[in-house]
């Protein structure tokens, strides 16, 4: 049984829990109210990022990367809740895409925009700013297209034609405004000079930047209309898995991949590429602001995606559902003051723990509500004596969900540790992989494991799933 998550608490209101203000820096070296840039990617996987010349040059090469970052809930309106309130999917209980379980209109309709990360760094002084994607179905019939939510000083949101980059509505601080389709309306360098310009204001500032690129239809900009045309989506040995013979009955339905849906596959894997050139323009023009107008180094760059996707992997030629590490497992790159460049963060980290980050970075306080832990120990080059152990997973369906080729996973929860991962469908069907001796998880080994294993496996699962903010810090390291 889920339970509706509990009112947000005031910000930091007689809350034991919340960060204090801080005067001096989270990080050696580091300001004391650092600016902070969240820049969101949709339906990016942990793919190779050496494809973007300014990501990786600007992010990769100048920051941490984290090993194991994994995102609660595999699609896109769940996973953004998570980020917006450091909650699990089972507290926030925006459970899907769209209404009445999820959606838009499920977050707005529990309240949950009351207290947000752009609430609490606006309260504590910060100049606040959302561009780009929002939450899914955003604004539908809940609200006027004009709507701007509280927390959030300027706001460029658009309300039609969110994915085709041209053609589009854009809420700019309340105000309507229609683009069309010349170069210069493509939305990704609309929403980057609208972000170069925010980062040349007054300081201390916190941007979330969330571009569309590369969700479908991932239409690039036109001067990207040629590359990777040669591209091939990658070919690991999950690819069209051959033998599904011990997996759940959702992926033993599936057919081969036959050579048509292969070159279909590449096709996609093209357009995503090409679609993430102009988010890597975007990434390369914002450095540049940054660097220009002399706060660069007080700023920390977070660069992630609300989750991954599959590409022929395990017999699903496209989408993002499913527990294995495709769909859940998500670049996470940190650029900032005292983050040493080029390194690799090998703890356990997830989507949830994005807020708890940001103001510990900048000295917020926070509500008894928020689930995560902050990552500043993770970026400062130490892991803690006691870290999470392991990330929960969890993914519903809407009621009358009936399973399809193209929507073939049934709801499921699911435990990653730091060498396996844990599933239980809602069909009573069970996966176990060991991720040392099988990172392309090919073979379920649940009916070969040992049972005090699975217990302890269950066990943390079934605390994480039942915990409710500070003791989701006590269940995730048990």
């Amino acid at each position: 049984m889920l339970l509706l998550a509990g009112a947000a608490q005031p910000l930091g209101a007689g809350d034991p829990g919340a960060l204090p203000l801080r005067a001096a820096p989270a990080m050696a070296g580091g300001p004391v109210r650092p600016n902070i840039v969240l820049i969101l990617a949709d339906d990016l996987d942990d793919m190779d990022l050496r494809a973007f010349p300014n990501i990786h040059a600007q992010l990769v090469r100048q920051g941490a990367t984290f090993d194991r970052y994994f995102v609660t809930n595999p699609w896109c309106c769940p996973s953004r809740s998570t980020i917006l309130r450091s909650q699990y999917v089972h507290s926030h209980q925006v459970l899907t895409n769209t209404g009445p379980e999820g959606g838009f209109v499920r977050f707005y309709e529990q309240g949950l925009e009351r207290s947000t990360i752009g609430s609490w760094m606006q309260a504590s002084g910060y100049r606040t700013a959302l561009m780009g994607k929002y939450l899914n179905h955003f604004p539908g019939e809940a609200v006027p297209k004009t709507y701007v939510p509280p927390g959030w000083d300027e706001w460029y949101v658009p309300v039609r034609r969110l994915y085709q980059e041209f053609d589009y509505t854009l809420n700019e601080n309340g105000t309507l405004r229609e683009y069309g389709s010349e170069p210069e309306d493509y939305l990704a360098d609309v929403l980057s000079a609208k972000a170069q310009a925010f980062v040349k204001g007054r300081s201390p500032f916190f941007l979330y930047l969330a571009p569309i690129a590369p969700h479908r239809p991932a239409n690039p900009a036109p001067r990207h209309e040629d590359a990777f045309e040669d591209a091939q989506a990658p070919r690991p040995p999950s690819f069209d898995q051959p033998d599904v013979t011990r997996e759940p009955l959702w992926l033993r339905s599936l057919p081969r991949i036959g050579e048509r849906a292969a070159e279909d596959i590449d096709e996609l894997y093209q357009e995503r590429l090409r679609a993430m050139l102009g988010v890597d323009d975007m990434v390369g023009a914002l450095v540049e602001a940054l660097r220009a107008s002399g706060r660069l180094q007080d700023t920390y760059i977070f660069f992630t995606s609300d989750n991954g996707f599959h590409l022929g992997q395990h017999r699903l030629t496209r989408g993002k559902t499913s527990p294995y590490e495709e769909s859940i497992k998500v670049p996470l790159i940190v650029r900032g003051p005292g983050v040493r460049p080029g390194s690799r963060v090998p703890g356990l980290a997830a989507s949830v723990d994005l807020g708890p980050t940001f103001t510990d970075l900048a000295g917020v306080a926070t509500p008894g509500f928020v689930e995560g832990r902050s990552l500043v120990p993770l970026l400062a080059g130490r892991t803690p004596d006691r870290w999470r152990t392991g990330v929960l997973v969890e993914f519903y369906r809407p009621g009358g969900w009936v399973p399809t080729r193209a929507s073939p996973v049934p709801p499921y929860t699911a435990l990653r540790t730091t060498s396996h991962t844990y599933v239980e469908y809602s069909t009573g069907e069970q996966q176990l992989f060991d991720l040392t001796a099988d990172p392309h998880q090919l073979r379920n080994i649940v009916s070969e494991a040992p049972p005090e294993f699975l217990d302890r496996l269950r066990s943390q699962m079934r605390a994480l799933s039942q915990c409710s903010g500070a003791s989701c810090r006590v269940a995730d390291g048990q």
